[in-house]
């Protein structure tokens, strides 16, 4: 697929995903959405040695500043829940992609583009960054999981608060939240999701898949995160990946994993 919309450099094994919609303040609109879904749902899949993925904005206003609105004045209701469901299906995507997916929100995260950075496995912020779900001032709600995922990261009374309110929040806050896992200064986001993902490639990779299904399983009400868990457990028992961890335990030596 050529991508239009999207600037993908991979290098040493962590795939930068740009949102290059500068612009527009990298708005999602249909076309990105679909090239999001190309990447998360294939190309990625295929990338050998792949460590991680970092997400982010073209520009320095703006991660993702929303959804395009333009996109949404002429839909009925069924039109409506359609575009909600596709944009949930490519959010999941993210969500349960196999190696770790971090956001590295380098300004406005505001609607979509808030759900897009939950979506994501970790959160890094610059200082000035800033997120949001501020679709009740256009009539509607958040559609790609937002009523869902922000209440996961920042609990039920803060994320109505937020929610019914459409208050932005800063960087500080959002840490204070628990909504994202490090601010850093301006310019600093991608470095810092790039040396959250090399710390992570030094552990088992079958390991850091598992515990992506695992962790997700908790908020899934269709599956049985415990049961999750002890099925995954089993499964690390019979790789090669424990069999050197847990030598390189004993032998008091760093672990050579080799995913398998």
């Amino acid at each position: 697929m050529v991508y239009e919309n999207l600037n993908i450099q991979v290098d040493n094994g962590i795939a930068v995903v740009t949102i290059s919609r500068e612009k527009a303040l990298n708005a999602l609109n249909s076309p990105t959405i679909l090239e999001l879904q190309h990447f998360f749902g294939t190309e990625g899949r295929t990338i050998a040695g792949l460590k991680g993925v970092i997400l982010t904005g073209a520009g320095e206003k703006a991660f993702v500043a929303g959804a395009d609105i333009s996109e949404f004045t002429s839909l009925n209701p069924q039109q409506g829940a359609a575009l909600a469901m596709r944009g949930q299906e490519v959010f999941n995507l993210i969500e349960n992609f196999h190696v770790p997916v971090v956001a590295a929100v380098n300004g406005f995260a505001l609607g979509g583009g808030c759900e897009l950075a939950m979506a994501c496995h970790l959160r890094v912020a610059g200082e000035k960054a800033r997120f949001g779900q501020p679709e009740v001032n256009l009539g509607l709600i958040p559609g790609y999981g937002g009523t869902q995922r922000l209440v996961q990261y920042v609990g039920k009374t803060k994320a109505m608060e937020l929610l019914l309110t459409a208050d932005m929040i800063d960087a500080a806050e959002a840490f204070r939240l628990g909504l994202v896992n490090y601010v850093v200064p301006v310019g600093e986001e991608v470095n810092k999701a790039k040396e959250l993902i090399e710390k992570t490639a030094t552990k088992a990779p079958m390991a850091i898949t598992y515990i992506i299904e695992c962790v997700n399983a908790y908020f899934n009400k269709d599956a049985d995160g415990f049961r999750a868990e002890v099925e995954a457990f089993g499964q690390c028992c019979g790789t090669e990946d424990f069999r050197e961890g847990a030598s390189a335990f004993l032998e008091k030596r760093k672990a050579n994993f080799q995913g398998k």
